[in-house]
């Protein structure tokens, strides 16, 4: 069975990644550090606990299982963290995948994954964006993708060491067979935090400004499945061992829904409400971030199966063991309740 290195392998998207290249006939190979991962996510292939810049050890791993691709998911994602403590973040970040990619070359492994994201184009000057759109990303941990980017351009260039990029919107939703979710400490996701305040284990949720020229005044973003994330990364995967050529390419579903819109929505399939706190917006936060995916669907096949807020909300809920109003296997039925519940008039 060929095998593939997932670098971050134990982490949220990278688990449901793992998952999926398993069903798909590899065996994913995860190497983690484990200081943001969990070791029980890892149950499809074999674990290799390692730090991205041990060169020695990425070597070691390499050695013992010839991987015939890698899928480079580690790095620090936490914007604001990354405003105050930036050099962390580009020593991560960007040292992690210069280790990387020379032990790649060292092994003559040529096929990289690169997990990328929105922030690197900053305030976008239109929306949809697409990948032609200027790239300005406002805060370090954009910055770090994006010059993670341009090492995989010039890599490609000098040595042949093709890729695909994929850059995410908003990441959200969990495994539907219940397996995996996120597990992020600490959290920062809205989704998690407004179940989280729905269920009364955090007192509420702040919305970071509610003044944005959007219909609603609180910032919008376009929300793309975990499982639907993982399943392109397998059909990058498939395009790079068919010798396809280098490719850049958005995830995310090309519908945006507002902060407003996610809280009523995770009260709609709660049946609770969702205390809220008004704050004042966070710096380098756009109004608006929503994705063209035309690259993806046409040179990777790649269609989000589940596009959908509520279905993304019900299975990060059914995840975490809240009941909620399916009546499904892992909830109760409870009446649902108007989405306008949570948002504050």
């Amino acid at each position: 069975m060929n095998k593939i290195l997932v670098t971050g392998g134990a982490g949220f998207v990278g688990s449901h990644t793992c998952k999926s290249l398993a069903a798909a006939g590899f065996l994913p190979v995860t190497y983690d550090d484990l200081s943001n991962g969990v070791r029980d996510a890892v149950r499809w292939g074999p674990f290799e606990q390692g730090h991205l810049e041990d060169e020695a050890r990425l070597a070691t791993v390499m050695q013992a299982h010839r991987p015939i691709a890698v899928i480079h998911f580690a790095a620090f994602i936490e914007a604001g963290q990354s405003v105050r403590e930036p050099a962390r973040f580009y020593r991560n970040n960007v040292g992690g995948a210069l280790a990387l990619l020379r032990v790649m070359r060292a092994h003559q492994l040529d096929k990289i994954i690169f997990s990328s994201t929105a922030a690197v184009y900053g305030d976008p000057q239109f929306t949809p964006i697409p990948e032609h759109h200027p790239l300005a990303p406002v805060n370090p941990y954009g910055r770090s993708k994006l010059m993670t980017e341009s090492i995989l351009s010039d890599m490609d260039a000098a040595h042949g060491m093709r890729h695909v990029v994929l850059r995410y919107f908003n990441a959200c939703g969990a495994d539907p067979d219940g397996e995996l979710r996120e597990n992020h400490q600490p959290e920062t996701h809205l989704i998690p935090l407004a179940l989280q305040a729905a269920y009364g284990q955090r007192a509420d949720i702040a919305v970071f400004g509610t003044d944005y020229p959007t219909p609603d005044g609180t910032c919008v973003r376009d929300y793309v499945h975990v499982t639907d994330l993982a399943s392109a990364h397998v059909l990058a995967l498939k395009r790079l061992l068919a010798d396809g050529a280098s490719l850049t390419a958005n995830l995310g579903t090309g519908r945006g829904y507002s902060v407003r819109e996610v809280i009523a929505a995770v009260a709609a399939v709660t049946a609770r409400d969702v205390p809220i706190r008004l704050a004042e917006r966070r710096p380098g936060d756009p109004a608006i971030l929503v994705a063209d995916a035309t690259v993806a669907r046409r040179e990777l096949g790649w269609s989000p199966k589940f596009p959908e807020l509520t279905q993304q909300v019900q299975h990060a809920a059914v995840s975490f063991g809240y009941p909620t109003t399916d009546g499904g296997e892992h909830g109760e039925h409870r009446q649902a309740v108007s989405p306008c519940t949570a948002v504050p008039h």
